[in-house]
């Protein structure tokens, strides 16, 4: 086990930092890449067999990435703002050498030959790649209890889930097991489990950050997620990261830079979303959303109730995973062929579901995606933020069944391409972390992350991580 630093600094304190304190770190010599690597690793050696957090690791290559950072700071020939960051990667994303399973059992093997743009991005800054995390079966869950790999553990009580699909992802944030980590949000995805887990979590303006050698669940909806121990973290991933891809059909290309952070917090127009109980709020998750409300009064400045009765939040969710699950249908053709290695029964019926259905019923839920971006050119009109909880209810018990609704509170913000900012906002009587969502227009990117921060430090909500 790695012991402290020749500068003194202690493991735990190191990998409780976040990205910018970690950034100065390395900056200031505190510690070097190749130190901060063999800390997260040891501390995933430690830790992963309990969380089952990360299912694809090679220490070789992630010492090597480090050891090269070490070399350029060094020399003053950094790569860019993120080197020697040891950072994870959701496996539905392609890094080149690496296995990418998108959670099935016939893709153990399968070896990417290219780095998706996202990847390439991050190890053009310098990131370290520690390895790749768990995620549900095909992407297609929100609790990361994957028959193939394993459940996931919730890093703050064991005998919890930690939502999906992105779970292993925000359980290795979550338990200091990397400094940040990159995953995908196609209903809510990454602001799910950081909800569940107690970190920080970014959806993008769809297409902000390219989808190219993501594996697809629903193109239309697929978005690069980001989750980290802070608001500003996020900030500085989203910055490295976001750029137009002109080999990605749906990358967004900006006329200006991302929106600046103009909003004045005490003169905002916040709207809020009622009717959260008939819409399956626990009474634990409206009340810590009604005192976070009484806590941001001056954050949020105008709070104004936001009237959904013309937009079902259920059938969009519904209309959302359907699109889904078609799409499925042909990216993993294969992998529903394959008797020898077969995927799940669950997974299988989710997907013949779809085949079920007929044209008329996916134009419709396509449809939906169209509803959905006018209902936002109308709630934005009238206000500058919209404010909920990121999920209905805490994270579940393992040994449940896994809840249908989780979705029910981000699934607007994917279907309609807008950003969606999750922080922490307290915790249940359980001990277990629940989350406030902010969701703005598209291209708010910034405005956003910046009223998360200042709300996120109003709150003080964010837990200590757990060991």
């Amino acid at each position: 086990m790695t012991t402290a630093t020749p500068t003194g600094l202690d493991p735990a304190r190191v990998r409780a930092a976040s990205t910018c304190q970690t950034l100065h770190w390395l900056a200031s010599g505190r510690i070097d890449a190749a130190q901060l690597t063999d800390i997260y690793l040891d501390a995933i050696a430690a830790a992963n067999p309990r969380l089952n957090a990360y299912i694809g690791l090679d220490a070789a290559v992630s010492r090597a990435q480090a050891a090269a950072s070490t070399a350029r700071r060094a020399a003053g020939r950094l790569l860019g703002r993120l080197d020697g960051i040891p950072v994870a990667l959701k496996d539905n994303l392609d890094a080149a050498g690496w296995p990418t399973t998108a959670g099935l059992p016939a893709r153990r093997g399968r070896i990417a030959s290219e780095d998706a743009a996202v990847v390439a991005r991050l190890l053009g800054a310098g990131a370290v790649v520690l390895g790749k995390t768990n995620l549900d079966e095909g992407v297609l869950g929100a609790a990361t209890q994957n028959p193939h790999y394993g459940a996931t553990r919730n890093p703050w009580q064991p005998e919890y889930g930690v939502g999906g699909s992105s779970g292993g992802a925000a359980a290795a944030v979550a338990a200091g097991l990397c400094v940040a980590a990159v995953g995908s949000d196609s209903l809510g995805s990454v602001r799910i489990p950081a909800s569940h887990c107690g970190v920080f979590a970014l959806k993008p303006t769809h297409g902000e950050i390219s989808a190219r050698g993501l594996v697809p669940a629903a193109r239309r909806l697929d978005t690069v997620g980001l989750i980290a121990r802070s608001v500003d973290d996020l900030t500085v991933l989203l910055q490295v990261l976001a750029g137009y891809d002109a080999e990605d059909p749906r990358s967004r290309k900006r006329r200006v830079a991302l929106a600046p952070p103009d909003w004045e917090p005490g003169r905002l127009r916040t709207g809020v979303l009622g009717g959260l109980a008939g819409l399956g709020a626990t009474p634990e998750v409206l009340a810590a959303f009604e005192q976070a409300l009484i806590s941001l009064r001056q954050e949020l400045g105008e709070q104004r109730a936001v009237d959904f009765s013309d937009y079902p939040l259920a059938r969009a969710r519904r209309a959302g995973l359907l699109l889904m699950e078609a799409e499925m249908r042909q990216t993993f053709a294969e992998d529903i062929a394959d008797t020898a290695q077969p995927i799940s029964p669950a997974l299988r019926g989710l997907l013949d579901f779809a085949a079920g259905k007929s044209a008329a019923d996916y134009v419709a839920a396509d449809r939906m995606l169209d509803a959905s971006v006018l209902k936002a050119r109308r709630v934005f009109a009238e206000v500058d933020v919209l404010v909920l909880p990121t999920t209905p209810a805490p994270a579940a018990r393992l040994d449940e069944p896994e809840p249908a609704d989780q979705a029910q509170f981000t699934c607007f913000a994917s279907l309609a391409g807008c950003p969606a900012v999750s922080i922490p906002m307290g915790r249940a009587s359980s001990g277990l972390p629940l989350g406030l969502q902010f969701v703005g227009p598209p291209g708010s990117d910034l405005r956003l992350l910046e009223l998360a921060e200042v709300c996120a430090a109003a709150l003080d909500g964010a837990p200590e991580y757990p060991a």
